[in-house]
């Protein structure tokens, strides 16, 4: 059985996304990109809203830029070898392979393509985690907590929600960067 894993850059006080846009990721560090490779290779699905979806729409054709580093071509490899299912009920239609578009978040198709898979999966976004944590679907929650402090936004994790969680792993990058990574009790 898979695990269905959370895993999003977020701010200081627990925004993955700013209200104005940018958290100060550290991201683009080479060590953390490398690092967020490794992590992404035993993943064979992504579960994608349509905003987070046209976002890594880049790793499509990423490949085809001469001057990318080794990383970030790799990172392009993993992402397109993987499955990728796309919850939308605007897009019309999906731009990459291995990519299936559904109209609507299912938990029950959900959990049984955790049941069913070998590999594990991610669900990507504030708003589509928020489902499936409601659903308790999500397994490990890996946050990666930038130095900045927005104010305001999309938090990581939804209002309303209580959660008990076993921090199993962390780790700090010289950018400031920090990795932790928590199992659901």
């Amino acid at each position: 059985m898979a695990k269905l894993i959370y895993s999003m850059i977020t701010s200081l006080d627990g925004y993955a996304e700013a209200a104005e846009g940018g958290l100060g990721t550290g991201a683009e560090d080479p060590e953390v990109h490398s690092f967020i490779n490794e992590l992404s290779r035993p993943v064979g699905t992504y579960l994608y809203g349509r905003r987070m979806y046209e976002t890594m729409l880049y790793w499509e054709t990423a490949h085809t830029d001469p001057d990318l580093p080794p990383h970030i071509l790799d990172y392009a490899r993993v992402w397109q070898a993987a499955d990728k299912i796309v919850y939308s009920t605007t897009l019309e239609s999906v731009a990459s392979g291995n990519t299936r578009l559904e109209r609507t978040f299912d938990a029950d198709a959900v959990r049984t393509l955790k049941a069913e898979s070998d590999r594990d999966l991610t669900v990507d976004g504030p708003n589509l985690a928020a489902q499936a944590i409601a659903a308790g679907l999500v397994d490990e929650y890996q946050l990666f907590i930038t130095t900045s402090v927005v104010g305001g936004g999309k938090r990581f994790f939804p209002d309303g929600v209580r959660l008990d969680l076993d921090l199993f792993e962390e780790r700090a990058f010289g950018s400031g960067l920090i990795y932790a990574r928590y199992r659901a009790r």
